[in-house]
């Protein structure tokens, strides 16, 4: 059950970095410093765009449209640490008795 924990836990904090890239990413696009032009660049968003979609879009489709404010990523970030706060407040149980 540790194994459990510790698994859910690494997966929690991996994406909570990878949302974290994706963040500056877009504000470092939004604000040209980096452009979508260079093949790395170009790689990288949107390999982690395919890669957060799953995540953002359930919850997209409950929020109101806020034209071109996007919430989602607040929202995900707000599950992620009651998430991790739930497996924290409740890590007597994946150790034992």
């Amino acid at each position: 059950m540790v194994t459990l924990y510790q698994a859910l836990t690494l997966i929690l904090n991996v994406v909570w970095f990878v949302m974290i890239v994706h963040i500056i990413m877009s504000w470092l696009i939004n604000f040209q410093v980096l452009n979508l032009r260079q093949p790395l660049v170009a790689q990288v968003w949107y390999g982690l765009n395919n890669l957060l979609e799953p995540v953002y879009g359930p919850v997209r489709r409950f929020l109101p449209n806020l034209s071109g404010i996007d919430l989602a990523p607040l929202v995900v970030f707000i599950i992620i640490i009651i998430a991790q706060q739930a497996l924290r407040n409740n890590a007597g149980f994946f150790y034992g008795f």
